[in-house]
């Protein structure tokens, strides 16, 4: 039998969908998580114990030593998914209330593919000392932070603050959690191509808190600051600019570390002769247009990771010599997603009870996730595992806590063995928590 051939109508048909079905469930569940308890109530005499007059005790003896508030409470596997809805996915300020359905998908993606359990905190404020000063008070009910969708520059403030101010660990998953499955999606498309990180060429378009984040770990990671090129709105970084404001630090940092040949111009003129290209700017489908990707290098690796629609379709970037192409879609190949990503570096920073995050935890992470997917076999559409492939979370999440105890940020110390049984059981239980409550009829099975 012939291969069927599926026409860009029917592909972009396809990309519609996820969006259409979701105007139809989100409605008819009314949000996606709730609160259930953990502990058994055998009888309403449970109560005294897990209410008044027997929860005294354990609010005493944590009242004498505050690192109890780990054992015997839900603090140790609780963060907090914090926005202010300024920068919600690719849609822009909106408001914190309009950002709440993205903040409550992300706490079901903790808790389905980590094990985690998180909570949506959404700020109506734009002040990022409010901001800062509200998330600092919230520091008792959680044992981690997550910062979502807040506006460049202000995410950087935000995120230097909190992490040198607060007693728990605290990202933006816009940054270190984008670079760490974007630099695991390069590690793997390097190999396909057979080049080496030192030596390839690399395009950013578009500078705000990922791509900013990103540089800075593809460098850690190997890459040569020299042979980088960054692009933002007005053009590419270098060493002429004089219209980047102070408070940018990031983008002046850039103008004189990257683009050693000092290019100018703009993304055609940043893609020429470039053997990567990884974006996150303006959504497409024609930011990038089809005739800049045939000036690239050979073998070129393309990631178009705008949402909700790549700044180039995939299937154009292939037509224009591309070899391998990535996005932020589920419906397309190769997808670059966040989500297989901050569930197990969550899972294994609150496992050994991390201080921080540090970039070189997320880059553990990254190299443990490109192995998870070399361990199935690679190729142009594979770079990296999907969320469906669950036995990759407790992999990540040991090489996380295994980082965090070499550089010596976590309280606590485990082997690799106990780490990932650990990690396994809690991941393994939360997802057949929700098997249960669907074949149970709990959670109603959704009906048109």
């Amino acid at each position: 039998m012939g291969e069927v051939k599926v026409t860009k109508e029917e592909l972009i048909e396809k990309a519609k969908k996820p969006a259409q079905d979701a105007m139809k469930m989100h409605p008819y569940y009314k949000g996606k998580i709730e609160v259930v308890p953990k502990c058994v109530i055998r009888d309403i005499n449970d109560f005294a114990i897990w209410y008044t007059p027997g929860v005294a005790e354990p609010c005493k003896a944590i009242n004498k030593d505050s690192e109890l508030g780990f054992e015997y409470t839900n603090r140790a596997n609780m963060v907090g998914v914090v926005t202010d809805g300024t920068r919600v996915l690719g849609l822009g300020d909106i408001g914190p209330l309009a950002g709440l359905p993205v903040m409550e998908g992300k706490a079901l993606l903790f808790k389905y593919l980590g094990g985690v359990d998180a909570f949506p905190i959404c700020l109506d404020t734009k002040d990022p000392d409010e901001f800062i000063r509200t998330v600092k008070l919230l520091t008792p009910s959680f044992g981690g932070i997550n910062l979502e969708d807040i506006e460049n520059p202000k995410c950087f403030y935000i995120l230097d603050r909190l992490r040198a101010e607060m007693t728990i660990p605290v990202w933006h998953d816009d940054q270190q959690g984008t670079a760490a499955v974007t630099l695991a999606g390069l590690i793997n498309a390097l190999k396909i191509v057979k080049k080496k990180i030192q030596d390839v060429k690399i395009t950013m378009i578009g500078i705000g808190a990922a791509n900013v984040c990103i540089v800075r770990i593809l460098i850690r990671a190997g890459a040569d600051p020299e042979k980088m090129i960054v692009v933002d709105s007005k053009g590419i970084l270098n060493r002429k600019r004089d219209d980047i404001k102070p408070t940018h630090k990031e983008k002046l940092e850039f103008c004189k570390i990257t683009n050693a040949e000092n290019r100018s111009g703009g993304i055609e003129e940043a893609i020429k002769g470039q053997d990567v290209v990884i974006a996150l700017s303006k959504p497409g489908p024609d930011t990038i247009k089809k005739e800049w990707i045939t000036n690239m290098a050979d073998d070129g690796i393309v990631f178009v990771c705008a949402n909700p629609i790549p700044e180039i379709w995939p299937w154009d970037a292939k037509e224009a010599g591309a070899r391998i192409v990535a996005t932020g879609r589920s419906d397309f190949p190769n997808q670059v997603n966040n989500s297989v990503g901050f569930p197990a570096i969550f899972r294994g920073t609150l496992d050994v009870r991390a201080r921080t995050i540090t970039d070189e935890m997320c880059i553990a992470a990254a190299e443990e996730l490109a192995r998870c997917a070399e361990d199935k076999d690679i190729n142009e559409d594979y770079l990296l595992p999907t969320m469906d492939e669950w036995e990759v979370f407790p992999r990540e999440a040991v090489a996380v806590a295994k980082k965090a105890m070499e550089q010596g940020v976590a309280r606590l110390k485990f082997t690799e063995k106990e780490l990932f049984q650990m990690a396994e059981a809690k991941i393994k239980r939360a997802r057949d928590e929700v098997a249960i409550l669907m074949e149970k009829g709990i959670i109603e099975p959704y009906k048109e």
